[in-house]
C-alpha cells in the first residue's frame, strides 16, 4: 500500500512553482478531438487523471505523445465514438468527452463517470444542454448514447452554473450550425482557459469569465499550441500548508487574483499575505486564529476544492471557524481523520465547526478523496510527531509534485509504494532502492 510518512512541526521556507491546472487540462484534452489535427498542450501536470484522459484519447484512435509536461495529440486518426466503462470509471471528468465526441462524429456512447464519492453529482444538466442542441439521448442498459445528424445552435439556460455542463455545452456547440448562447454559465478561470484553447484552434467563442458565453459553431478546427494556466487549488493547498506549519513561502507562476478570497482568509487568520504579478508571498510567524464563517460557492465565491486544506490549517490555532459547504454533501469525510490528530471539529449536515487547538499530534490516517487527502497532509505538516497517510491514489489524481515541492520547502516526507520501493525526499533528492528500505532516522 502506498504510504506517506510526515514528521511535522517544521516551518516551511522557500519558493515553489505551482503546477498546471488539473481542472483546465482535462477539458482541453477532450477539446483536442474537435480539431482533427495536431494540438500541443504545455504545462500539463503528470497526474493520474491526465493519464486517464490520454488513455481515453488513445482508445478513440488518437495518437498521443506525453513528454515531461507537454502533451501532443493528433486527433486526425480518431476512428471511434465509444468509451468503455473501465476508462469512464477512472475519473469524474471523463464525462467531458461526451460533447466533444458528439460534435466530431455525430454519435457518442459512454458510461456513467467515476471519481471521488462526494455525493450526488448528476449529469442531467449536461444531457439537457446537449438535448437543446439537437442530440437524441438514450440511457438504457446503464449506457448513455447520444446521436445527432446535425447539431443546431440554440439558447441554453443552466439552472445552476455547473462547470462540467458549461464545458460540455461549449464543446458540443463548436460542432453545431449557427450561434449558441449559454446563460448562467460557470465563471471559473478554467472555463476561460478552455475558451482560449478553442480560440487558438480557430473557434469563435467569447464571454468566458462572465455568466454568458457565446459560440459560433464550426468544425473541424485548426491545430493549436496552448499553455495551461496554473492550478489555483494547488496554490491554495501550499498556502494552507505554510499557514498550518508556520514559516514563509513564495508561490510562483500563480494568478494571485484567482486566490484573493484565500489570501484574505489567511490575513484574517493572522498571516502576512501579499500578491504581486504571478507571485504570492505568505508569512506565518505566529499562531492562527479563527475567521468569519466560510461558505463555499461557485466562482468567484470560496472554492469548495480549497475548503478541506483551509479547514485543516485552522484546526491548529485559537478561536472558532464555521464552514458551510454548499456544493458537495460528503465534503467533510476527512474531518474524522483530523479528529484522530486531536482536532476539535463538530459536523452536522453541511456545517462544520472548527475550534482551534494549540497542538495537533501525528496519527495514522487514510485519504478519503482528493482534496480530503491534501487536508491530511496540511494538518500533518503542522502536527507534532509522525503521521502516516495511506490512500495516496486519491492525492495523485490532483497533485503532481506534492512531496517534492514540500520537501523543497523544508518538510520531512518519506514515501513508500506498494512494491516496497521508497522515494525519500527528506534530503531534497530522490532515491529508489530495491526491497523494503529502512526509514530515515529523523522520522
Amino acid at each position: 500500500m502506498n504510504t506517506l510518512y510526515i514528521s511535522g512541526g517544521r516551518p516551511l521556507e522557500g519558493v515553489v512553482h505551482v503546477q498546471g491546472a488539473k481542472n483546465s487540462v482535462l477539458p482541453i484534452l477532450a477539446a483536442t478531438i474537435l480539431s482533427g489535427r495536431t494540438s500541443v498542450i504545455h504545462n500539463c501536470p503528470p497526474l493520474t487523471d491526465v493519464a486517464a484522459s490520454i488513455a481515453i484519447l488513445r482508445h478513440l484512435g488518437c495518437r498521443v505523445c506525453w513528454e515531461g509536461e507537454t502533451v501532443t495529440v493528433d486527433s486526425s486518426t480518431l476512428d471511434r465514438c465509444d468509451i468503455p466503462e473501465t476508462l469512464m470509471r477512472e475519473m469524474r471528468s471523463s464525462v467531458i468527452f461526451l460533447g466533444a465526441i458528439l460534435a466530431r462524429t455525430g454519435e457518442a456512447r459512454i458510461y456513467p463517470p467515476g471519481g471521488c464519492e462526494l455525493g450526488p453529482r448528476p449529469i442531467d444538466l449536461h444531457l439537457e444542454a446537449l438535448g437543446r442542441l439537437g442530440a437524441e439521448i438514450d440511457q438504457r442498459s446503464g449506457r448513455l448514447c447520444c446521436r445527432s445528424k446535425k447539431l443546431r445552435g440554440c439558447q441554453i439556460s443552466l439552472t445552476i452554473p455547473s462547470v462540467g455542463a458549461t464545458e460540455n455545452a461549449m464543446l458540443a456547440a463548436c460542432g453545431a450550425r449557427g450561434r449558441t448562447t449559454i446563460y448562467n454559465a460557470a465563471r471559473e478561470p478554467e472555463i476561460w482557459d478552455l475558451q482560449q484553447f478553442l480560440r487558438g484552434c480557430g473557434a469563435r467563442v467569447w464571454g468566458a469569465g462572465s455568466s454568458v458565453i457565446t459560440v459560433e459553431g464550426a468544425i473541424p478546427l485548426d491545430h493549436a499550441e496552448h499553455k495551461v494556466i496554473s492550478d489555483r487549488i494547488c496554490g491554495a493547498t501550499y498556502l494552507a500548508a505554510c499557514a498550518c506549519a508556520g514559516g514563509e513561502i513564495e508561490l510562483r507562476g500563480v494568478e494571485w487574483e484567482q486566490l484573493l478570497l484565500i489570501c484574505d482568509l489567511f490575513r484574517q487568520a493572522g498571516c502576512r499575505v501579499r500578491g504581486e504579478g504571478d507571485r504570492i508571498f505568505l508569512s506565518a510567524r505566529g499562531g492562527l486564529k479563527g475567521v468569519s464563517p466560510v461558505r463555499t460557492a461557485p466562482y468567484p465565491g470560496f472554492p469548495t476544492d480549497a475548503q478541506p486544506p483551509v479547514l485543516a490549517a485552522l484546526c491548529r490555532g485559537e478561536g472558532t471557524t464555521v464552514f458551510v459547504e454548499t456544493m458537495f454533501e460528503n465534503r467533510y469525510r476527512h474531518t474524522a481523520e483530523l479528529v484522530r490528530m486531536g482536532a476539535d471539529i463538530r459536523v452536522e449536515g453541511r456545517v462544520a465547526v472548527v475550534c482551534g487547538r494549540e497542538r495537533l499530534r501525528g496519527a495514522p490516517m487514510t485519504a478519503p478523496d482528493l482534496r480530503g487527502g491534501a487536508a491530511l497532509v496540511v494538518a500533518a505538516l503542522g502536527a507534532e510527531g509522525e503521521s502516516r497517510i495511506t490512500g495516496l491514489d486519491h492525492i495523485d489524481r490532483g497533485y503532481a509534485r506534492l512531496t517534492q515541492d514540500l520537501t523543497a520547502l523544508g518538510a520531512q516526507i518519506y514515501r513508500e509504494d506498494d512494491r516496497g520501493e521508497a522515494k525519500h525526499y527528506g534530503n531534497r533528492t530522490q532515491a529508489q532502492t530495491a526491497g523494503r528500505p529502512a526509514r530515515p532516522e529523523n522520522l
